[in-house]
């Protein structure tokens, strides 16, 4: 640090390479290998010591460019926050005086690089624990220049956020809760005389958007009460009305308002300061939405919007002192004809829906019924599609299209509020009325070729889809009215899908009214064969409705359903036939049971003819695809028909199963390498054992064979998978489950577990993440059902050096699935088995763990805990998924739980391992005496808290890319300022 400050010509060439990189980095002609070498050396080079002074030497050099000035800053951030210890104390004092010679060059700089040297001061003020008059230190720059005010305020500004992010930085907790004080809470007062001060020193300054940055940044530090009653609130409420601070004040009045949330109470005072300076912007609505100035628009809606969510208690509880901001936000819906600024009252609508539907809010429910009765009217204008004479509205735009179809269902949503407060028949009559107004002034000019302003008719039947979920299947007012009329309007394709899909939502209360389910069924089956793809996946998805909800009233025409399908379902995409089949399925649930067979076999049999002859000629991708799609059917049937049975009968399905069960298996041997038809085989035999339990006895022996056998032809998971589920209906010994059965099936883990195991010797794990997640899936569920077999096995060790070799993939699904089985594997190391459970009373009765279990547990865990707790603390530091940190961290804490002394041991080699300088040697000093204290104190379960901190902030160091890189494809660095 001796030469931070004044860096010559060899220091430039020192950085020289680092320029170089950047500029490959943005060179468009450049292959993605030399951009990798280049991102890969700049990555290096942030986290190198080197970058102290190379990063102070770029700075200052007028060699460097702005974006490598940029990208110099951001390093410098980044060896403060996480670097620091890199650094002799005695050097803090030259690089906080070269900080401040820097700031100073940049003070009207560009403004990126200065927020950044401003972040790299608030992190150094926050760490040099000896420097004790931060505020009057940066303060007294003031004095000698007023140029200074950029970056001063930048760095109040930002001095707050960090102090709040200060987890990051490698302090104690009781060294960041003092510095927290000093910096902070000491400093608020006099914060806010200097902000107060600078607000008053000219008009321009008042209009400052850094002012109202520094504002909003230490809102949470000054009392609230303090802002509010001094000259900045008028200051804040100026700015408003100011294009160039316009953004600026909106975050701070906005900030404002989410201060005094869930404390109304206790903010009444400075609520009834504020409330009503927000009527000096009610005129700027409409003013705003003449002029088409719409950015404007969206601030001022977000203030009335966010400002009515902070004090919705208060508008329900005095619901005509505050009803003008209810107004003003109801407003800001009416003319937004951009549809940008809508979105944001949406959560208000529904935070003050939620509290005048409440009883003690009557009240304000009454009141504000003629707010949410038009607030109905104008979302299901703004539900419109634009008016365009183009076959396609959005002029290929897909995107824009999306975006307006996901948009008009958060306003369905809204409506859906509205149906709460004011009641679904007045909503419901609301899209009747629009129904009917259209009908009456357009339909008379309705031909096929030419439906004039479809659109309000499209909006008016999404809306009415839109709130079908609030409709009882009771109400007795306006479907009886709005039903007939939907079967009859014209066949526009949008509007023919909102009518099949309204038609779809209200099948429940179809089932209520069966005299109109013929037209409605009628007028949904004649859409299979519509020219519109969309309306024809709306068809079957209200087919699907239909007969769900509507089983009993269509049990008795089977045959009609079975033929209907049969006619139409090849013709279908694949998402719409499994949707058709599960609607097939419902019926035929109800079916009784003395010709569920026949009728079983009716629907399913055609599936199955289609599928032989597929599978007879399929050779092309394209083809073992649509055979994995059709078995999928057979799927669909068995997992949804499964009325209930004596236990003591057959079931009338599983005597078809047996049937198609040769040729299922003859499916799965010929495309044992197609991992779509395997997959779905073995998802029809699993949902085989779900279904229909003991029932499925019968075929076990063959269906053990078939997945053992495909598990060695394939080393596919999905085999596994089907295995767990037998293994799961069939290890508790019952009046229907013999032990010979549950001996049977543990010797059948154990082959597919000698198996699993073979492969992983064969092959690395990268190559089988699904198969160690559905195995290790698999032997949880043997081991909680097999704990005195699997825990005593000869396989048990064998399996653990699996599982630590699992520990070293980076997919999160298996490695979740590892951790669980070492958990659960873990816990039968103590006292009580992990399987324990509630008796009759909702007592907890713990069982017992045979010594002999607990012996195993203890000597496996001595002999391969070594490796685990590397395992585990390498993937936390390096390579876990962040949603594995729990379960490495539990497994971590469950081996100090069976094994303290020796964990201690081994985590301490694991620590000694990591690379030299990548931790400083008081920190690993510090880790192993807290982790020792605990021990000794008894408190070992706070060694996983200690586990969890020290491998996130190795992590956050030395492993987690830093700022100021950016993306390999798309380098560039923009400045504003």
């Amino acid at each position: 640090m001796a030469t931070v400050a004044t860096m010559n010509g060899s220091g430039q060439q020192a950085f020289a390479p680092v320029l170089n990189a950047l500029a490959t980095m943005q060179q468009s002609n450049v292959g993605d290998a030399q951009k990798g070498q280049a991102h890969s050396y700049l990555e290096q080079f942030q986290k190198s010591s080197e970058a102290w002074t190379s990063t102070f030497a770029m700075l200052q050099s007028p060699q460097s460019t702005d974006e490598a000035k940029l990208f110099a800053a951001t390093t410098l951030k980044g060896k403060i926050i996480y670097d620091f210890y890199q650094l002799p104390r005695e050097s803090l004092p030259q690089l906080r005086d070269t900080l401040f010679e820097l700031l100073a060059s940049y003070a009207k700089g560009i403004r990126p690089i200065r927020t950044q040297l401003c972040v790299c001061l608030a992190n150094l003020a926050i760490q040099m624990l000896e420097w004790g008059n931060v505020l009057e230190t940066v303060v007294a720059k003031l004095a000698g220049d007023q140029t200074n005010i950029a970056w001063v305020l930048q760095f109040l500004h930002v001095l707050p956020e960090e102090v709040t992010e200060g987890k990051k930085i490698n302090l104690n907790e009781d060294e960041l809760t003092q510095r927290t004080s000093e910096l902070l809470t000491d400093n608020a007062q006099q914060v806010l005389q200097l902000l107060t001060q600078y607000a008053q020193s000219s008009p321009a300054a008042s209009k400052d958007p850094l002012l109202m940055d520094c504002i909003t940044s230490w809102l949470r530090e000054v009392p609230l009460k303090d802002i509010v009653n001094s000259p900045l609130i008028d200051v804040v409420m100026s700015a408003v009305q100011t294009d160039t601070s316009f953004d600026s004040a909106v975050e701070t009045l906005c900030a404002i308002f989410r201060e005094t949330r869930g404390q109304v109470d206790e903010n009444m005072d400075i609520i009834k300061n504020v409330y009503p300076r927000l009527a000096a912007l009610q005129p700027r609505i409409r003013t705003c939405a003449e002029e088409e100035d719409w950015e404007t628009y969206k601030g001022i809606t977000r203030i009335f919007a966010e400002a009515g969510e902070a004090w919705a208690i208060l508008v329900a509880r005095q619901p005509q002192q505050y009803r003008a901001v209810v107004e003003c936000i109801l407003e800001c819906c009416l003319w937004d004809k951009e549809l940008d600024a809508l979105s944001q009252t949406f959560n208000f609508w529904y935070e003050l829906k939620q509290y005048i539907t409440i009883e003690r809010y009557m009240e304000a429910r009454v009141q504000f019924v003629d707010i949410y009765s038009k607030l109905v009217d104008i979302m299901i204008g703004h539900l419109e599609y634009p008016e365009s004479n183009r076959a396609d509205i959005f002029e290929g735009d897909r995107e824009a299209e999306e975006k307006f179809r996901e948009f008009r269902h958060q306003m369905g949503d809204v409506l859906k509020d509205c149906c709460e407060v004011i009641g679904v028949t007045e909503c419901l009559q609301k899209s009747y009325v629009q129904i009917e107004n259209w009908v009456n002034t357009y339909g008379a000019q309705t031909s096929d070729n030419n439906i004039p302003h479809w659109q309000k008719l499209e909006a008016a039947l999404f809306s009415m889809r839109a709130m079908g979920r609030m409709v009882k299947p009771d109400e007795n007012i306006m479907l009886p009215r709005l039903i007939p009329l939907l079967v009859q309007i014209p066949d526009q394709d949008k509007v023919r899908f909102q009518a099949v899909m309204a038609l779809g939502r209200y099948t429940e209360w179809t089932s209520k009214h069966p005299n109109t389910l013929q037209d409605q069924l009628n007028f949904i089956m004649a859409c299979f064969s519509h020219k519109d793809k969309d309306v024809v996946r709306a068809a079957a998805l209200s087919f699907k409705f239909f007969c769900c909800d509507c089983a009993d009233l269509l049990k008795d025409f089977m045959p009609q359903l079975q033929q209907f399908c049969e006619s139409n379902l090849d013709a279908l995409p694949s998402s719409s036939q499994e949707e058709v089949t599960e609607g097939v399925a419902a019926v035929l649930d109800k079916q009784p049971l003395d010709s569920l067979y026949s009728s079983f076999k009716l629907c399913c049999e055609p599936v199955m003819k289609r599928l032989m002859a597929m599978a007879q000629a399929a050779t092309q991708k394209e083809q073992k695809l649509a055979i994995a799609d059709k078995l999928n059917l057979v799927t669909i049937l068995v997992q949804y028909v499964k009325p209930w049975v004596e236990p003591a009968q057959s079931h009338p399905v599983v005597q078809y199963l047996q049937e198609i069960f040769p040729v299922l298996s003859a499916i799965c041997e010929r495309f044992v390498d197609c991992v779509p038809i395997v997959e779905r085989v073995c998802r029809c035999w699993r949902y085989m054992v779900l279904s229909y339990r003991h029932h499925t006895a019968p075929l076990l022996p063959q269906l053990a064979d078939k997945l053992a056998a495909g598990f060695t032809a394939s080393r596919q998971g999905c085999f596994l998978w089907a295995t767990d589920s037998i293994v799961r209906e069939f290890s508790d010994v019952s009046t229907y489950v013999t032990k010979d059965t549950t001996d049977a099936i543990y010797t059948f883990y154990e082959q597919q577990a000698t198996t699993f195991l073979r492969a992983l010797n064969d092959l690395p794990p990268e190559q089988l993440p699904d198969v160690i997640e559905d195995f290790f899936r698999l032997s949880t569920d043997v081991m909680l059902y097999h704990p005195n077999k699997i825990l005593l096995s000869n396989l048990m060790p064998t399996i653990l050096q699996a599982a630590s070799t699992s520990l070293t993939l980076l997919k999160e699904e298996p490695l979740i699935a590892t951790l669980h089985f070492l958990r659960d594997f873990l816990a039968y190391g103590g006292d009580n088995a992990p399987s324990s459970s509630f008796d009759e009373d909702g007592q907890y009765r713990p069982r017992p763990n045979p010594a002999s279990i607990q012996t195993s547990v203890r000597t496996l865990t001595h002999n391969e805990g070594e490796a685990l707790v590397q395992r585990c603390m390498t993937g936390m530091m390096y390579s876990f998924p962040p949603d594995c940190f729990p379960d490495a961290s539990g497994v971590l804490l469950a081996l100090f739980q069976l094994l303290p002394a020796e964990v201690a041991g081994w985590t301490a080699k694991t620590v000694e391992m990591l690379p030299q300088g990548s931790i400083a040697p008081q920190e690993r000093e510090r880790l192993l005496r807290n982790i020792g204290q605990r021990i000794e104190s008894g408190e070992v379960r706070r060694i996983r808290a200690i586990l969890q901190d020290f491998t996130q902030g190795y992590r956050r160091r030395n492993v987690a890319p830093r700022e100021g890189l950016g993306r390999l494809e798309a380098v560039r660095f923009r400045f504003a300022g």
